[in-house]
């Protein structure tokens, strides 16, 4: 079967037809390079449909995906994600090469924080743990004691046995974990003159969002209820803490995929980014994805077909990691692996 039919007989139902013609022919060129090259290529559950179910040897989360990449025999790893996600191939697999098909492909999360806020952070609250999620860059990850992922983030701040912790960067992914944990989170101001010892806290939070996953709203579920009351709302633990309150389930995109699989529901909404829902629909063609969503993230947008075969041809956007910071964000991510179950998801 060529690669057009075995695109068609999957996505038939989402993607237009002359789409899939043009890019079947862009996915074996890829498929060829790849052999050629011996590379892996990695997909992440953002990625559009066709990129998602033509050329990736793993698809899954990013965490998931580098774990599998250091696995393999393969002299380059072509992640299709974004930067932090490359880059956390790279703290896994130093020996070898990372490619990224874009230039940039950054992530508003990973950017609302640097090594240097940590370090401030430090000083304040002296002492005091610092988790923080896989979604950010290798110099935050090499200033932390611990990463987690969104769907080990409660068995990570646990394992601490800390009545004080530091929960970096995302705002509602720290709300949530906190209302699971039962700690009372505050989010300091960047003032250093603040006098926090006065404060009362348990967990420290920061001010960083996902552009995406921050503009779903409680009324999302409730215009999809009225339409569907028998809808199955599904939400990413990096929306609103009510947004979460309000699904039927929230957890990781991994978590996400095996609890429709699992389901004998009809009707899902997916709160995450949009291609994910696309593929999930492609997956499972006797179960209906509501078509509300209209929320793509701009940077996992930038990986495309054409930018993926590139990378291949030029050996072009390589990922490099000091190797100081690549050490030290190891260890963050070998402590996480470290607890038991944990690691898996993001």
């Amino acid at each position: 079967m060529s690669m057009y039919e075995q695109l068609k007989a999957k996505l038939s139902h989402v993607v237009p037809d002359a789409e899939l013609r043009y890019k079947a022919e862009i996915a074996d060129e890829i498929n060829r390079l790849k052999v050629e090259r011996n590379a892996v290529i990695l997909g992440h559950n953002y990625m559009e449909p066709v990129l998602f179910y033509s050329v990736p040897d793993f698809v899954g989360d990013s965490l998931e995906l580098s774990r599998k990449a250091a696995e393999t025999d393969k002299d380059i790893i072509v992640f299709c994600g974004v930067r932090f996600m490359a880059e956390t191939a790279k703290i896994l697999s130093p020996d070898k090469t990372v490619l990224l098909p874009a230039k940039k492909a950054g992530c508003s999360l990973a950017e609302s924080i640097t090594a240097e806020d940590i370090k401030h952070l430090r000083k304040r609250f002296p002492g005091v743990p610092v988790v923080t999620y896989v979604n950010t860059y290798a110099d935050v990850k090499a200033e932390s004691d611990i990463c987690c992922t969104s769907g080990n983030a409660t068995a990570v701040v646990e394992s601490l046995h800390s009545d004080t912790i530091i929960f970096l960067p995302d705002e509602y992914l720290a709300r949530n974990t906190a209302r699971e944990t039962g700690k009372h989170i505050i989010f300091p101001t960047k003032d250093p003159k603040a006098v926090d010892a006065e404060l009362d806290y348990q967990m420290i939070g920061w001010r960083g969002k996902c552009e995406v996953h921050e503009r779903f709203t409680v009324e999302d579920i409730k215009r999809a209820r009225e339409q569907f009351p028998d809808v199955v709302v599904l939400a990413h633990p990096e929306c609103p803490p009510e947004v979460c309150e309000a699904a039927d389930f929230s957890a990781s995109t991994s978590a996400m995929v095996k609890y429709v699989k699992d389901s004998k529901a009809e009707h899902f909404l997916i709160l995450t980014e949009c291609a994910m829902g696309d593929n999930i629909a492609a997956e499972n063609p006797d179960k209906e994805m509501l078509r509300i969503c209209s929320i793509r993230c701009p940077h996992m947008n930038e990986i495309t077909m054409e930018e993926t075969r590139d990378a291949l041809l030029k050996t072009q956007y390589v990922i490099e990691v000091p190797e100081d910071i690549r050490v030290r964000a190891y260890q963050a991510v070998k402590r996480m692996t470290e607890i038991g179950g944990a690691g898996k998801r993001d």
